[in-house]
């Protein structure tokens, strides 16, 4: 009778946050039908962080260096139009992301896209050992395997050179030794995990996550992408081939990345770090690329990234091309997808055949044939592993970044994209994308709705699961 007492409070609870009904539901239908677990799971999964500002950035946004450096990346959103011949329409994702968050549209920024994680590797590497002051990473998974020990032995080299090193890596997704984190903490590198939990080995979906890949060397280069630190990513296992993108940015869009990493090193050190100078270099860079960063996560007052793409999608002209590991979208998003192609749009979609989610493979599926139903192009990777997360707007606009297309990414963890807009950069990542069709599945509408009935239970359960994944 407790059990119950306690459940129907936080049912009433649950009702007060005005959450998405689908995820309301599913909590409610928990709690009434396990009350003693179905507390449990909400405690572990439901709470909702955005509204507390439990992640606060006041202790870096508020510091005069900071505020300096986003005084000087301003960009009078009234004056777009000067450069609306480039962005063409697309030039409304800037206002958007301007008012909900104060992302800046940086100008000079030479990018380079990377296909796969072994191209940047190779290149990171690199860059690391030509580094003279400081290196920060911040990474979902780090893992001490080959790649990631070869990667960590080569930052203690640069701290024993007196680089300064800070790594904050997500507890439930990496896996360090005490071996390895002695070694490093030796070499005096700073490290520190994001919100640390008892048991990570079975808590694959904790919320909330730093789901974030961030490099910043010297304040001058900066990556960002789908690509972790893992011998998965670099295909070194060879159980499965690991298909990903990142990209590499040196410029003015540098600034907000290391904004966005001192942000999360206040939340995660404790410690009030003054913020120098230093780490914000004039660059030389001579190219034009516009790059907007946009970060979300429970410490913005909104769903940045997911809108953005929202908007991409309903101002698309001609085609739209998106490439994701898990797709388990809102209704916003179907919605737009659905419409545009309904609108004689070219909309593809790129999801893997197989993946490394039983679950999320099975909610995946139970969203496309409404797709295929509206005209959408959806085609299954089947070379392996599919993990990159990248959109490309009529050959304009385009984004690479952590942000897969389900609830988690939109709604719960740290997640950071950068937003492209130049026809050479939406070029390349076509012809990444027209690569990848070429070792990929197309769906047909017929075939699909010929699944078994097994199959469309299992996937409707899932999809039902959909909301807490």
């Amino acid at each position: 009778m407790l059990n119950y007492t306690i459940a129907l409070s936080a049912v009433v609870t649950i009702l007060h946050k005005k959450l998405h009904p689908t995820k309301t539901l599913s909590y409610i239908i928990g709690m009434l039908a396990l009350p003693f677990l179905g507390l449990i799971f909400y405690y572990l999964f439901g709470q909702e962080y955005r509204k507390t500002k439990l992640f606060s950035r006041k202790n870096v946004l508020n510091q005069s260096r900071v505020k300096k450096i986003q005084d000087q990346l301003e960009l009078n959103t009234k004056k777009i139009e000067e450069i609306d011949d480039l962005l063409e329409e697309k030039s409304k994702l800037i206002p958007l992301l301007y008012n909900n968050e104060k992302s800046k549209l940086t100008i000079n920024n030479d990018v380079k896209l990377i296909k796969n994680g072994d191209a940047k590797f190779k290149m990171l590497f690199k860059d690391i050992e030509e580094a003279k002051n400081h290196i920060h990473l911040e990474y979902f998974i780090i893992n001490d395997d080959k790649i990631g020990t070869e990667l960590l032995n080569l930052l203690c080299k640069k701290a024993k050179e007196g680089l300064e090193i800070r790594i904050v890596i997500d507890d439930v997704g990496s896996s360090i030794s005490s071996k390895m984190k002695r070694q490093l903490k030796d070499c005096g590198i700073e490290m520190y995990p994001f919100m640390p939990v008892w048991f990570s080995n079975s808590t694959g979906k904790m919320n909330y996550r730093d789901h974030r890949k961030i490099v910043v060397i010297d304040g001058k280069i900066g990556y960002v992408g789908g690509v972790n630190v893992s011998d998965d990513y670099v295909n070194a296992n060879n159980d499965r081939y690991w298909r990903d993108t990142h990209i590499r940015i040196v410029g003015e869009a540098v600034k907000p990345l290391q904004i966005l990493f001192f942000t999360s090193w206040d939340f995660v050190s404790g410690s009030e770090l003054e913020i120098t100078k230093t780490y914000f270099p004039e660059h030389n860079c001579k190219e034009n690329i516009p790059v907007q960063i946009a970060a979300s996560g429970p410490d913005t007052d909104w769903s940045n990234i997911m809108e953005a793409i929202f908007v991409a999608i309903t101002n698309a002209d001609d085609h739209v091309y998106i490439t994701t590991p898990y797709f388990i979208p809102n209704s916003e998003i179907i919605t737009a997808l659905q419409v545009i192609a309904r609108s004689n749009k070219d909309v593809k979609i790129i999801v893997p055949k197989k993946s490394d989610s039983w679950i999320a493979e099975y909610a995946t599926n139970s969203y496309l044939e409404m797709l295929l139903e509206a005209g959408v192009e959806v085609y299954h990777y089947t070379k392996g592993f599919i993990h990159a997360k990248t959109m490309v707007v009529d050959g304009v606009f385009s984004t690479v970044g952590t942000t897969n297309m389900d609830y988690r990414s939109f709604n719960i963890n740290f997640e950071v994209n950068a937003l492209i807009y130049d026809k050479e950069i939406s070029g390349q990542l076509t012809g990444f994308f027209n690569d990848d069709l070429k070792d990929c599945e197309q769906l047909d509408l017929e075939s699909w709705q010929n699944r078994s009935k097994r199959t469309k239970f299992i996937e409707a359960v899932a999809r039902l699961m959909a909301p807490l994944l």
